[in-house]
């Protein structure tokens, strides 16, 4: 590898105002070896709830008939548990699923913990979070008031989100009949979609599908307008990943007709990025660059689901193709054993949808060989954080490391579904892909310090 240099202490934390910063305008899978597991972030994320509601870990287990935590694992990679996991009816699963969410958001009490005479009960407004009685939903208003309407549109998605997984929610595709310089979020996708758009929206509202779904959750069928919004909402969530690598791709410059292609980098996927996706998942981003030359998608993680690892196929890349592929291991490691050896492309552009590195000592230990191994290497990467105060911490994190910052701001391809934060749910909800952070190499190069300059005069 390339030579470490040596992190500087002195530098303050930057600004969070976004750079401005002009986009130049730009008119099925491969098999992998596995690597060495390392610190796995849906692990930690599982865990982590009972951080603030304690056995919560253990009531999903129950409720979705499983043992541990190993076997919850194993289902989500597509595995067969040896317990008694699944369930007789659609039913069954909707009121197991929302089961999961008992507990009291202010007391954070458990089914298990209650006495004979209460029961949980979810707020009427957004039928969302619960409460094991009047004053603890008294007590809890003023923090709930703040997300109660933001959650009723959670509750929905929750549900409606099932379309996606049975595949009666098929999502509008096809040649942009606009510029690419002229969709620059959604506002604009969805215009240029139009007709096409409200076609597949009116299909899925009067489905049978839809119908059994509202029957199977028991509750009442909410009006078409808000079925609509969320089927949008959904949307924006499935194709906000590839969007915003066409984002990256635009605004660092990457040259799309390249011979043989481009190759692009996904690190730390885990089974968001994997697990439900299939080939022709990421052709958006296909059709955003017309005339381009293939694009190889590459996901490497530690929890990149097996399924996804299995549905390979070893077709060179073709000029018009969006392929997908997944590796399981560290970033730094595949780097070693796949791209130095030249059995793998050096990438294009990497991208990280929400490193989290900011979040632990754990994660930033893991996390730090990969992000001096790109910013030795000098490759362009985008990265993906779910709020203001991510981006700040990821920002200084970066600044510390010498990364040279090209821009940053808010992701005009975000997801546009709010995500709960499942153990808190009075928190305020968050977006996936919320802010971007696009960095190149190293701001100590000569040529790079007046950037750095600026950061440091406007704190």
């Amino acid at each position: 590898m390339a030579p470490r240099s040596r992190r500087r202490k002195h530098k303050k934390p930057p600004s969070v105002a976004p750079v401005t910063v002009t986009p130049p305008t730009v008119v099925a899978p491969v098999p992998l070896t596995l690597s060495k597991p390392g610190p796995s972030i849906d692990a930690l994320g599982f865990f982590s709830l009972d951080n603030n509601v304690p056995g919560l870990s253990q009531l999903i287990l129950q409720k979705l008939n499983m043992k541990s935590y190993e076997e919850y694992k194993l289902v989500v990679d597509g595995g067969t548990p040896a317990s008694g996991f699944g369930f007789q009816c659609p039913q069954e699963m909707f009121q197991r699923m929302e089961d999961t969410f008992r507990f009291c958001a202010h007391c954070k009490a458990l089914p298990s913990g209650l006495s004979d005479s209460k029961v949980l009960r979810h707020c009427m407004r957004c039928r969302n979070v619960y409460y094991c009685g009047p004053e603890c939903q008294r007590l809890d208003w003023p923090s709930h008031r703040k997300v109660c309407k933001e959650l009723r549109l959670v509750a929905v998605d929750r549900l409606m989100e099932w379309l996606l997984v049975t595949g009666d929610f098929i999502l509008p595709s096809g040649p942009w009949s606009w510029p690419v310089d002229v969709v620059q979020d959604w506002d604009t996708w969805f215009s240029m979609r139009g007709l096409q758009l409200d076609a597949t929206l009116d299909a899925v509202l009067g489905s049978h599908a839809m119908t059994n779904l509202w029957a199977s959750a028991g509750r009442p069928r909410p009006d078409p307008d808000v079925l609509q919004d969320s089927l949008k909402r959904l949307l924006t969530d499935a194709l906000s990943r590839p969007l915003t690598l066409g984002l990256g791709l635009r605004a660092l410059g990457i040259d799309i007709g390249k011979t043989g292609g481009n190759t692009l980098h996904v690190v730390g996927a885990s089974h968001v990025e994997t697990l439900l996706t299939h080939s022709g998942d990421y052709d958006e981003l296909g059709y955003m660059f017309p005339g381009h030359l293939g694009f190889h998608v590459i996901m490497v993680g530690v929890d990149v689901a097996t399924g996804f690892l299995q549905s390979t196929s070893t077709s060179p890349l073709e000029p018009g193709t969006v392929q997908l592929s997944g590796h399981r291991g560290l970033y730094h490691d595949f780097w070693e054993e796949q791209v130095e050896t030249g059995h793998i492309a050096h990438p294009d552009m990497v991208v990280a949808f929400h490193p989290g590195f900011h979040a632990s000592p754990v994660l930033m230990e893991a996390w730090l060989p990969t992000l001096l191994l790109l910013r030795d290497y000098e490759i362009p990467t985008l990265i993906t954080v779910y709020s203001q105060q991510e981006l700040a911490a990821s920002l200084q994190i970066l600044v510390d490391l010498d990364v040279y910052i090209i821009s940053y701001g808010a992701n005009p391809f975000r997801s546009l579904k709010p995500e709960q934060v499942y153990s808190n749910p009075n928190k305020q909800p968050v977006y996936c892909s919320a802010c971007y952070i696009m960095f190149l190499g190293s701001s100590c190069h000569p040529d790079k310090m007046q950037l750095e300059e600026k950061m440091n005069d406007g704190v």
